[in-house]
């Protein structure tokens, strides 16, 4: 059975990581948090302001620190931010350690909060709606508001914005102890390269200290690597690079006019290399987006430039301009042709997704209305509240014009209408698949109609894990594509494994095209459901399920599908995707439609199924190949819970992964207990399944009049409804909408009740 889905932003949501559901919570762009800060200290500022100037990166523990009313004691406190901090003000910016002194203590998952003071924007929506932009993309930290108070005195309204730390990498690249660095100059020259990745410093890694802040506990010769290859061999960059993340990345900083970043100084950006050795860059700081910082950019406005200048900023000037500042990992990918294309072509794609659409409008005016009353309370704001009501469209003058959003943004959007490369591009639709019903090993046909294209690649790969590979489809009679020239173009994938993602690229001499828009971060899919899958595992074990040796180990589950025993002599289970045959089952059969446990403990010379590896609790891979080497399935799964909590597919076999109650060898059950779907508790519904594809069922606990109300987990209100039922049940359709968090309210004449569901 084939079936086609389209894919989530990131395949880390897949796993659906109990950490990351609540911080999407916590960082709700709906909801405004409460955070109190209490010191012993009276002189608590002095002390802080004392480490600041100092440069010190020590902290002031907070006796207590309450966030949406939980209290948290023993937390660290600093300044957060260079030129946004001064021991001149009442409102600095704060990072909050949670675990300083506790060494577990979290909120929901998240050890640190950064809490920004939203200097530089009167607007007050500049970095919450920047962010929320960015991450249709690419990953982008979460951010939303917080009213902060310290020793229970208002001090304002802050930006709380997620830390691109070691839950963030864990989320996006199921890793967090490689190489990591911020582009962070210890002293930041207003006239010089500062962290552009450019080699003048030498080829001793030391020399590049001064420029860039280590993160993870190794790494120098990496970053000298990269950089060498940048330089000196940026043909070969794409073996250090994520090139199309970064492409996006310019794309966003060239689009919403955010120099405060690479573009401008050099600076306020991340580098990780993930698990393919390759240099992924993170935005960093958008709290001066929609030219609010206009200072320099490095090429031909280097003194800085105006409004108008910004509306009309020319995105390939490293290109088509000089470089007053080296800026390498702009200059050398544009040099490439088909580098500016894709780059131009994810330009595209943002301005029509946001702002020829008038949606980022739609957006900063629900932001607006959100914090009214929280920015007319907050006494220490640096602008007046007639600023906050008039930036988001008209330009606010203080020490600096600060550019009406939508003025900026309205007139960029016309400027880039009428730039090289946005018109003019091919054509991608029709993209189909063939033959309807597949099995593992087989192959398939990937067809699509493109005109006005000159090449059309097709790019795949057989396993979330992997790098797609790149090929030219055909438009020649003789790749299931119709009539040579009907641009109909085809291409064959040979012995695929349970799932092949892919996307299309296509261009001729003037532009290019991605379908889907927002590729490689999104892209279609194709899954097969095999006989023989991976059901469900079990990373941390209290005890519940004992070895034949009585030991509390890891496990992992099969499960069979199929109507028919199955020997998985010669089959293999893995860890790492580099090394599929890492281990393999010896002689065994599972039987048709039941459960086989693999204990992962490294215990091979016990009796029974016992693997050479052993599960991480903070996340890892799960590999199943067959006897000829065929990926059959893959789990990329996040950080487990403890207790009986286990990873598994609901419905059992087929669907996908989810947390659920332990359920070892034997069919597994939906995180709610049945009882709960057939009885729900009085005053409450319940939905199901969760995660959900096509539909969403409701089971009410009586039976009415309700008024339902479906939301993104932004809080955008995606549909409404009123209904008069005599059934506790009723079912939605959310076909149409895209894989993510959602709320779903109901409100009846007794009470106003939401839950939270999960689309895949």
């Amino acid at each position: 059975m084939k079936k086609i889905v389209f894919a989530l932003i990131s395949f880390s949501l897949l796993v659906n990581n109990k950490n990351v559901f609540a911080q999407t919570e916590f960082y709700s762009v709906d909801t405004i948090r409460e955070i109190k800060i209490y010191f012993d200290q009276p002189n608590w500022d002095y002390l802080l302001d004392s480490l600041f100037l100092a440069g010190d990166e020590n902290r002031l523990v907070a006796t207590t620190v309450s966030v949406d009313g939980t209290q948290l004691d023993s937390v660290g406190v600093r300044y957060k931010g260079y030129s946004s901090a001064s021991i001149n003000r009442i409102k600095n910016p704060f990072n909050l350690k949670l675990d300083y002194i506790k060494g577990n203590q979290t909120y929901e998952g998240i050890d640190k909060i950064k809490l920004s003071n939203v200097i530089q924007d009167p607007s007050f929506v500049r970095e919450v709606l920047s962010y929320e932009i960015a991450r249709k993309y690419m990953p982008a930290s979460k951010a939303n508001y917080a009213n902060v108070y310290v020793n229970d005195t208002l001090i304002g309204l802050y930006t709380n914005v997620e830390a691109v730390g070691g839950e963030f990498l864990e989320e996006h690249y199921n890793s967090s102890d490689n190489t990591f660095f911020k582009g962070n100059p210890a002293s930041l020259n207003l006239n010089g390269n500062n962290a552009n990745l450019g080699d003048a410093p030498g080829t001793d890694s030391t020399l590049y200290y001064p420029f860039y802040s280590l993160k993870s506990d190794y790494g120098w010769s990496d970053l000298y690597d990269f950089i060498d290859t940048l330089n000196n061999f940026p043909t070969e960059i794409e073996k250090l690079l994520n090139v199309d993340r970064t492409l996006w990345m310019h794309a966003f900083n060239y689009s919403l006019i955010n120099f405060d970043s690479y573009v401008g100084y050099a600076q306020n950006y991340y580098i990780y290399k993930d698990h393919h050795g390759r240099f992924n860059p993170i935005l960093w700081d958008l709290n001066q987006s929609f030219a609010s910082f206009r200072l320099t950019d490095a090429s031909i406005h280097f003194p800085g430039f105006t409004i108008l200048e910004a509306k009309n900023m020319d995105p390939l000037l490293h290109y088509n301009n000089i470089s007053v500042y080296e800026r390498p990992l702009m200059r050398n990918l544009f040099n490439n042709g088909r580098y500016r294309k894709m780059y131009i072509a994810h330009m595209r794609t943002i301005m029509e997704e946001n702002f020829a659409n008038q949606d980022y409008y739609n957006r900063g005016q629900a932001m607006h209305s959100l914090i009214d009353a929280s920015v007319q309370n907050d006494t220490n704001k640096f602008y007046t509240y007639p600023d906050f009501q008039n930036n988001l469209t008209s330009t606010v003058t203080d020490l600096i014009d600060y550019p009406g959003i939508t003025d900026l943004m309205d007139a960029r959007n016309t400027y880039l209408t009428t730039y090289p490369g946005f018109q003019g591009a091919p054509t991608i639709s029709n993209i189909n698949t063939s033959p309807s019903t597949l099995a593992i090993g087989d192959s398939v046909w990937v067809t699509t109609k493109v005109t006005a294209a000159d090449s059309v690649i097709l790019a795949y790969r057989y396993s979330s894990t992997e790098l797609f590979s790149k090929v030219d489809m055909f438009d020649d009679g003789l790749h299931n594509d119709g009539i040579a020239g009907d641009s109909i173009y085809g291409y064959l994938l040979h012995n695929i494994g349970h799932t092949v993602e892919y996307y299309i690229y296509a261009d001729n001499d003037t532009a290019g095209r991605f379908s889907p828009e927002r590729a490689a971060y999104k892209y279609y899919e194709i899954t097969v459901d095999g006989d023989v899958v991976l059901n469900e595992l079990c990373a941390i074990n209290d005890g519940s399920w004992l070895d034949p040796q009585g030991q509390s180990e890891d496990w992992i589950e099969l499960y069979n599908n199929s109507s028919s025993p199955i020997s998985l002599e010669g089959y293999y289970l893995s860890d790492d995707n580099s090394n599929l045959t890492k281990w393999q089952f010896p002689s065994t059969t599972i039987a048709a439609n039941d459960y086989l446990i693999v204990w992962a403990d490294k215990d091979v010379t016990d009796s029974g199924l016992h693997a050479d590896f052993k599960l991480s609790s903070t996340g890892e891979a799960v590999f199943l190949s067959d006897s000829s080497g065929v990926l059959i399935d893959e789990i990329l799964f996040g950080v487990q819970a403890s207790g009986n909590a286990t990873y598994g597919r609901f419905p059992n076999g087929t669907g996908p992964w989810t947390y659920m109650n332990s359920s070892h060898n034997s069919e597994n059950l939906f995180p709610v207990a049945v009882e709960d779907i057939e009885n729900p508790k009085e005053n409450s519904f319940v939905v199901y399944p969760n995660p959900a594809k096509d539909v969403i069922n409701i089971r009410l606990d009586k039976t009415g009049v309700y008024n339902i109300v479906l939301r993104d987990i932004n809080g955008r209100v995606l549909s409404t409804r009123s209904i008069n039922t005599s059934s506790n049940d009723y079912t939605i359709d959310i076909s149409n909408y895209s894989s993510g968090f959602y709320l779903l309210t109901l409100t009846n004449s007794e009470y106003t009740l939401t839950q939270k569901f999960i689309i895949k």
